[in-house]
């Protein structure tokens, strides 16, 4: 995907892989509103729970989010009202969805709109993550609703100590489970030149640091970083690692 707004090109790429799993659980969206140039939407859910169950999750997720950014309007509506929604509705139809199933799919959300005047808004559930890198440096990324990040956030580990943690899977809060998620938002007034955004699962962040994302996302183009990262983080799972999912969009200086 490629697209031109004032001062910078926007150029994008998802990449999905089952890894060493049967089934592929993850899936992603990354959609140019259908009316509304500049106006981007992208979306990673990890689905968990049987082997259909997961997807059935996952791909409840997907058809909420598209449904909601088609009908969605920048110049009118509240982005982070469309986010909370796209989260909340989710849940709601999974839920309904397990029901119906007898089985328990749940699901992680990473959801970003990127409007038109540059301003980024995104919203969380679970421990899919949404990263913003200004260059190589890191700017900001969503935290986890997992156990082992309370321990992080308490200082009872290090980050490094949170990856290799036996319990770092036990998620704190994610869509379809008996509770309302616990729904994260953040805004980002403008983006700039030099931003980049990756969205991803646990499968692909867990096997990085947040310098190694950087130094990826900004000498290499979304399509080959994307193509990179999931290289990267199989040949570092082992033979063990989980489905892998990501979207990236960067926004590139127009020469001149």
């Amino acid at each position: 995907m490629s697209s031109t707004s004032d001062g910078y090109r926007l150029t994008a790429s998802t990449g999905i892989h089952k890894g060493d799993r049967e089934y592929q659980q993850d899936q992603i969206a990354l959609i140019a509103h259908p009316r509304v140039n500049g106006c981007v939407l992208g979306v990673v859910a990890d689905g968990m729970g049987g082997r259909s169950g997961g997807r059935k999750a996952s791909d409840q997720v997907m058809m909420t989010c598209k449904q909601l950014f088609e009908r969605y309007s920048p110049a009118r509506e509240d982005t982070p009202s469309i986010l909370r929604q796209m989260v909340q509705e989710s849940h709601v139809v999974i839920k309904l969805t397990a029901i119906s199933s007898e089985q328990e799919p749940h699901s992680t959300i990473a959801v970003f709109i990127i409007n038109p005047n540059g301003e980024c808004h995104w919203a969380h559930a679970g421990d899919s993550r949404i990263y913003h890198f200004h260059g190589n440096a890191l700017v900001k990324r969503t935290m986890d609703h997992s156990y082992v990040q309370t321990l992080v956030d308490r200082g009872e580990l290090t980050e490094e100590e949170a990856n290799v943690h036996p319990q770092s899977n036990i998620l704190m809060g994610c869509l379809g489970a008996e509770d309302d998620p616990r729904v994260d938002l953040h805004f980002i007034p403008k983006l700039r030149p030099g931003d980049s955004l990756l969205a991803c699962s646990d499968g692909v962040w867990h096997y990085f640091s947040n310098e190694e994302l950087g130094s990826v996302l900004s000498s290499l183009s979304p399509r080959e970083a994307s193509e990179f990262l999931i290289e990267k983080a199989r040949a570092r799972a082992h033979g063990g690692g989980d489905n892998l999912s990501l979207v990236i969009v960067k926004l590139e200086p127009l020469a001149g």
